[in-house]
């Protein structure tokens, strides 16, 4: 009996630090929670900025030479595909003249 007392304690403690890292995981704290419910709202102008600024530091800029061989790509991509379309236009053009001379026009 004292061996399941024992036990059902050390469950409670495991879950009384999972909740603690929980909250330090997710950055609640009761000093936020307090300040929280003290009515004091944060200014959304100067949040939206700090969320901003936090933001910026997350972006992983590319390097020059990813920029330089994205953009040959880019190009290459434009230039084939501009081609594809050119070659379709001519063969439509020619067939719609071919049918236009069939039908007598």
């Amino acid at each position: 009996m004292a061996e399941k007392n024992s036990s059902k304690a050390k469950t409670a403690a495991e879950n009384t630090d999972t909740v603690k890292k929980t909250e330090k995981s997710s950055g609640k704290s009761s000093k936020a929670q307090d300040k929280k419910s003290k009515g004091k709202k944060a200014n959304p102008a100067v949040k939206y900025f700090r969320d901003l600024r936090s933001e910026f530091k997350k972006v992983v800029w590319p390097t020059k030479e990813t920029v330089v061989n994205n953009t040959g790509i880019v190009l290459l991509s434009m230039i084939l595909t501009g081609a594809g379309v050119f070659a379709l236009d001519l063969v439509f053009a020619e067939a719609f003249k071919l049918l236009m001379q069939l039908a007598g026009g």
